[in-house]
């Protein structure tokens, strides 16, 4: 509950290391629709083409008796964490519905503003890859392994599909921005002939299927059945890569083996038969309909557990890092922040949370304790971002009606 971040070597992909793609997630499931008059709120549940369900406000001029509007104060029960990717916002009282709608319309413009850092990050490696192809010089592009940047487009496909079934606009830019650059990348490696052609065309198969799927999706005209076949097909693939990633990250610390990602494959081919074929209960179908925003997440997590790894078992590589490259990272998942916390979405919330603090500032506290940059600059940027953080805190509770903070943060674990 995404968009590529560069990142040094982090980690060995099955047989060999290479280096992930840069991949951030972003979320933004649930928002609340925008109107020009804030007189009477009904709750209603909207039954998406896909058969799950969503719970919505409807703000409307008519003042019509409604039974669920006759009790404001009701709110949601609390929703399993792996249940996340079906929103659960609290339901507003009357009175604050007008501060509801500002801090909405404000949460939405940070995640659309989100696309600018992520766009900054991707630009230099696909200038540089150009400038390389134009020079000849197809040696310097196998400097970026295709296998990373191939795992890094998985989680983005993922992630746009997660928020494209919830029709969160900005959070969908975001993610194709980041499956259209990685694969501009992908491109270029072909081009320098560091990407074999059967993997290239497949890739392309996937990144074209997955684009057309999800925008006829997100306008209601794909049929069901065949965004279900769409869905398990990144589930299968991100529980399938997650957990190889993981095991590789410390390699040859641990035998070099392929047994993670061959095991967690079978055991994701199981749960898609068995989902399909009715053999799971209601609620385990809800969970297994997570699993791919959650992998997608996980992946994304776990990108900075590598890099840290590297710096601790090489320091003088941290001078290799780009201060610009960790803030921007750190600034572009901050600025998803708010809108997670305020949509009450954890997936999205832990997400762009563990991005911002473990990859961005994490990196930054590594290269200020080796003198890579000054305290000045670590400093503004630690001050900068805990004060984001507790500003969006603030005007979520605040918009809410809450009298504290804290309540904001209960609702967005446990729903209420």
């Amino acid at each position: 509950m995404v968009v590529a971040v560069a990142t040094p070597a982090v980690s060995q992909f099955l047989l060999r290391p290479f280096r992930l793609s840069p991949s951030i997630p972003s979320y933004t499931p649930f928002r609340l629709p925008h109107y020009s008059s804030l007189s009477t709120i009904f709750h209603f549940k909207s039954h998406h083409h896909n058969g799950s369900s969503s719970s919505m406000f409807l703000i409307s001029n008519n003042h019509c008796s409604s039974p669920s509007s006759l009790n404001v104060r009701q709110q949601f029960k609390p929703v399993a964490a792996l249940g996340s990717d079906l929103p659960h916002p609290i339901q507003p009282e009357e009175e604050t519905a007008k501060a509801i709608k500002q801090w909405d319309w404000w949460t939405a413009k940070f995640a659309a503003a989100a696309n600018i850092p992520f766009l900054i990050l991707q630009l230099p490696q696909i200038l540089l890859n150009a400038r390389n192809l134009t020079a000849g010089n197809y040696s310097a592009l196998s400097a970026v392994n295709w296998l990373g940047s191939l795992t890094g487009l998985l989680a983005n496909l993922s992630l746009l599909s997660y928020f494209a079934k919830k029709k969160e606009r900005e959070a969908m830019i975001i993610q194709c921005l980041g499956v259209v650059t990685t694969y501009i990348v992908i491109t270029q490696l072909k081009m320098a002939g560091a990407m074999p052609f059967p993997y290239f065309f497949l890739t392309s198969l996937v990144v074209g299927t997955g684009l057309i799927s999800n925008f006829l999706n997100y306008c209601g005209m794909l049929p069901s059945i065949i965004w279900g076949i769409w869905e398990d097909f990144i589930t299968v693939g991100g529980l399938s890569v997650l957990p190889q990633v993981m095991w590789s990250t410390f390699v040859p610390y641990i035998p070099n083996s392929m047994l993670p990602g061959v095991v967690s494959f079978a055991l994701a081919m199981v749960a898609v038969v068995m989902a399909r074929t009715g053999k799971l209960s209601e609620d385990v179908v809800k969970s297994y309909k997570a699993i791919s925003g959650w992998t997608a997440t996980l992946l994304f997590m776990w990108m900075p557990i590598p890099q840290l790894w590297t710096n601790y078992l090489n320091p003088d590589n941290i001078k290799g890092l780009s201060a610009l490259s960790m803030l921007l990272a750190m600034t572009g998942n901050g600025l998803m922040i708010p809108r997670a916390l305020f949509t009450r979405d954890f997936m999205w919330f832990l997400g762009s949370s563990w991005a911002s603090f473990l990859y961005g500032w994490g990196n930054l506290i590594c290269m200020y304790l080796c003198g890579s940059v000054t305290r000045e600059f670590f400093l503004a940027t630690t001050v900068g971002l805990f004060i984001w953080i507790g500003l969006a805190f603030w005007k979520d509770s605040e918009a809410y009606g809450h009298s504290s903070p804290m309540r904001s943060l209960k609702e967005l674990v446990i729903g209420s």
